[in-house]
Order: C-alpha cells, then sequence, then structure tokens
C-alpha cells in the first residue's frame, strides 16, 4: 500500500545524489542495539520459546559437527588402512582423480577452445568483449541523473511487512511524452502513516532536501532525500529510550525526553518558520517540533482523543488547526499553547483537513461518515463551539474521506479521495458544492491524493494496491471548461 505521497518542488534534488558512506561500527552497534530493543519488547518472554530455540541450535550444532568429522575423515582417507575405513570407493576415486595435480596443464590440451586457437588482444582497450569502466560510470551517472525539470515524488510504502519510502521521477520530455520510475529507495523501520517534505537546511547551506516520516512508532524519522543507500534517518524526534535488557528480565519502556507515546498519524511543516514542524499523535498530543535543534518546544492536549491532523495556515503562519477522533477541530496559535483556541464540532471522526491556500479564513475538513465540511474562521467571533456552524456539508464518498487537497492555483478546486476506492474533483465556489469529474484510478482504497505545486493540475494519487498513479486533471473536460482560464 501507499500511505502518502509528497512533491518535491522541481529544482530543489540534488542533481546527481550523494551515495551513503558505510556505516561505522558506531552505527553498526546501535543499529543492533535498536534491534535487539524491538525484539525485547515484542518477547513475550516465554521461558518455553526459548528452551525450543536451545534446542533447535543444539541439534543445528550436532549436525554442523558431524558434518566436520565427515570432512575430516575425507581428508585423512588416503592415510587410513583401506581395511579399517568405510569411505575406501570414495578414497579410490580421489586417488584416481590425482586432484592434488588437478590445476596443472597438460601439453597439446586446450580446454574451451574455439579451435581456432585463443585470441590474444594487447589492451583491453581493444577486447570488443571488456567494456570500459569509464563507459559504465559515465552510464551510472546519467542514470541517477536529477534534472531541474524533472519532478519528484516520495511514496510511504509498505508491502509483505516490509516498509520504505520509494522516490520516484517523472521526466517529461519536449515532444510531450513522459517517463516515471523509482529512482531509489529509503528503508524504514516502521510502518509509514504520514510524510512532510521540508527544506529546513539540517546540513548546512541555504536549503535542504529532507521528508519527515510519521509511523506506527513514537519516533518523527527526517530522512535526506539527497543521499542514497543511507541506513539511518538525518535526524530522529523522539521515541524510545535504548536499555540494555538482561534475558528474562522485563524492561519499562522509556521514552526520549519530549516525545510522542504513540503512533505519529499526521505532520505538517511550516514554509514560513522552515525548523518548525507539527505532528499529531494517537497519544492525543499535538507537538511542535524544532527540527534544527532536534528537540520538542511545545506540546498540547486539547483534545480527548486520538489526533489525526494538523495544518499550518498558509497566510498566517503562526495558526495551526488540528483534527481529532473526540470528533472537533481546534484552532490554536501557536506562540500561546495555554490558550483555549476555537473548536468546531463535526458529525464524525476526522480523517484530514487542509486549509484554503487562497483565503486565510477558510479551511475544509474531511470525516470518517464520508462527509467533508466547509469552515469560516471569521465566524467563530460570534459564540463558543456549539455554534460554529460549517459554511457547507458535502456528502462526498460513500466510505471515509482518508484525503483532500486543494489546488494551489485555481480558487476552489478540491479533491477528495475515499476508502471507496475513488477520487472525486470538486467546485466549492460560492459554498455550494458541484462534483466535476468522479474517477476509479485502479489505487484500491485511497489514501492520500496531492496536487503538484509545479505542475499545478497534476494529482498524485496512493492507495491499497501500491501503485502510484496520476491524473492529470486538466485533461477533463469540465475542468477544463471552469478552470481553464487558471491554467492558461
Amino acid at each position: 500500500m501507499i500511505a502518502a505521497v509528497s512533491w518535491v518542488p522541481k529544482g530543489v534534488a540534488k542533481s546527481v545524489p550523494s551515495v551513503a558512506d558505510p556505516p561505522s561500527k558506531e552505527e553498526i552497534e546501535e543499529l543492533i542495539k535498536a534491534s535487539d530493543l524491538e525484539r525485547s519488547r515484542e518477547d513475550s518472554g516465554s521461558e518455553e520459546d526459548d528452551q525450543e530455540m536451545d534446542v533447535d541450535a543444539a541439534k543445528q550444532t550436532g549436525e554442523v559437527s558431524q558434518a566436520l568429522a565427515v570432512a575430516s575423515a575425507l581428508g585423512r582417507s588416503s592415510k587410513v588402512n583401506k581395511s579399517e575405513t568405510k569411505f575406501d570407493d570414495i578414497a579410490d576415486g580421489l586417488q584416481e582423480l590425482d586432484m592434488d595435480n588437478y590445476d596443472d596443464e597438460e601439453d597439446g590440451i586446450e580446454l574451451f577452445s574455439t579451435g581456432l586457437g585463443d585470441l590474444y588482444y594487447p589492451s583491453n582497450s581493444m577486447d570488443p568483449y571488456i567494456k570500459d569502466e569509464d563507459d559504465d560510470d559515465s552510464e551510472d551517472l546519467e542514470d541517477m541523473a536529477i534534472k531541474p525539470k524533472d519532478a519528484v515524488i516520495v511514496c510511504a510504502c509498505n508491502k509483505d511487512e516490509f516498509s520504505n519510502l520509494e522516490v520516484w521521477i517523472l521526466d517529461e520530455t519536449s515532444d510531450g511524452d513522459s517517463n516515471i520510475y523509482v529512482h531509489h529507495e529509503v528503508p524504514l523501520s516502521a510502518f509509514p502513516l504520514c510524510t512532510a517534505w521540508l527544506d529546513c537546511p539540517l546540513k548546512g547551506g541555504e536549503k535542504g532536501n529532507f521528508i519527515a516520516v510519521g509511523s506506527m512508532e513514537p519516533a518523527i524519522e527526517i530522512w535526506d532525500l539527497d543521499i542514497i543507500d543511507e541506513v539511518q534517518p538525518a535526524v530522529v524526534l523522539g521515541g524510545i529510550e535504548e536499555k540494555k535488557k538482561k534475558k528474562g528480565e522485563k524492561v519499562p519502556i522509556k521514552y526520549k525526553e519530549g516525545s510522542h507515546t504513540d503512533s505519529v498519524l499526521g505532520l505538517a511543516w511550516n514554509k514560513h518558520f522552515r525548523n518548525i514542524l507539527a505532528s499529531a499523535s494517537a497519544d492525543k498530543q499535538v507537538k511542535i517540533w524544532d527540527v534544527d535543534a532536534g528537540k520538542c518546544d511545545i506540546t498540547m492536549e486539547h483534545h480527548t482523543d486520538k489526533v489525526q491532523a494538523v495544518a499550518w495556515n498558509h497566510h498566517e503562519p503562526q495558526v495551526l488547526l488540528s483534527g481529532s477522533f473526540d470528533r472537533s477541530v481546534v484552532m490554536k496559535d501557536g506562540r500561546l499553547p495555554s490558550d483555549p483556541g476555537f473548536k468546531w464540532s463535526v458529525t464524525a471522526d476526522v480523517e484530514s483537513l487542509a486549509w484554503d491556500p487562497h483565503d486565510k479564513h477558510l479551511f475544509v475538513v474531511s470525516l470518517e461518515d464520508g462527509t467533508v465540511q466547509g469552515f469560516d474562521i471569521r465566524a467563530a467571533k460570534c459564540g463558543s463551539a456549539s455554534d460554529l456552524k460549517p459554511s457547507f456539508t458535502l456528502h462526498a464518498h460513500d466510505k471515509a474521506v482518508c484525503t483532500i487537497s486543494y489546488n494551489p492555483l485555481a480558487p476552489n478546486l478540491l479533491a477528495t479521495g475515499s476508502t471507496d476506492k475513488m477520487v472525486k474533483l470538486w467546485d466549492l465556489s460560492n459554498n455550494q458544492p458541484s462534483c466535476l469529474v468522479s474517477k476509479n484510478p485502479k489505487a484500491g482504497a485511497i489514501f492520500s491524493v496531492s496536487f503538484s505545486e509545479d505542475n499545478p493540475f497534476l494529482l498524485a494519487i496512493g492507495g491499497s494496491k501500491g501503485t502510484l498513479e496520476l491524473w492529470d486533471t486538466l485533461s477533463e473536460a469540465e475542468v477544463a471548461r471552469r478552470f481553464g482560464t487558471t491554467a492558461s
């Protein structure tokens, strides 16, 4: 499945990504410790399992010893009286083969000869069967190069208990053709749930190219997309403290300072304050992180159930929105975490939410019951949460609406995706939503949709089938009729 998709702005990715250095001894030890810690958490402490493993190990050791004994006997067979060994036939066969002199050449015998004699070339460059290493290197560099006009899409995937990030390249040629392929992959230690791209320069310079990943674990991993074959994230926010465990000892889980204590369900990067990342968790908390310092600055506990999504306002970057399974949406000023903020009640569990990039007062929320609701924060000045009614309620899908995406160029154009396997495009003009197009992209249950900033009418789609789908929404007649002028 594809749990989340994120676009990387064109021209940001390094033209030729670096290859990671092999892990140091210390890094390998850290990985081993982390693996041991994970196993200790999953281990039920059953002594019967340990005993079975010991028996299997002893059995395997016995089989190895027996094999070594046989090999030793074979090696001594030429020195042992044939009447006293049971390997007479084997020893006779080895003696007849004369294995000690096997590699000695005999005159007049040409093994693997063509019958015309072996050809000899004074140098490798003259031999047509030997390829120039420089040619190989140049071809490899060309294959790995990312051009400034290439579109880059990052998919958070899981297949057969293996989790990873797939970095896709969309290469659009001058003649209108396109080629899409996986450039490289990044292994993940846990099932991914959400991603957020960020350009905070964590390794110096003016900008970086990183992706933050929230997963079933409490830690948030931040990976450098300009490095391939990397085995460890550049930064880890929170997580579980590593502690050595003795056999049979139950060690209580201890979390790092400021860490979430459950799965991370939503992430949002602040484009204006580029070192700031917000996170939503199943532990009912919303946290604001300084990714450059690698620490949690603010923890907010204004929800009473799992927090599914967070989003920063595009025009007022200190304003943060959060949606929860407690059927509420809360808007708060990140500078005033103790302030109660404003609260809206919704009709079902929140699945996702998004600020309108064209109007700082508007946002939409998608819900588990298949509806999408729109709100205007200016109405929040009028009363309490019970009086804050939605601007519109849209029965968008037959099942949960897991994902929504505003078009960054065309006002009022919204994409929705659902576990009913459908993706729909809506015109929200005048708070009277109308469906423009409904499509089954053959991606299974839809978990993530996202419009591209660089090619605004290109929609990336990820779902339960694990295949990345791209939809040129402007090719749809109704979209072109309503928003074609905006596109041009």
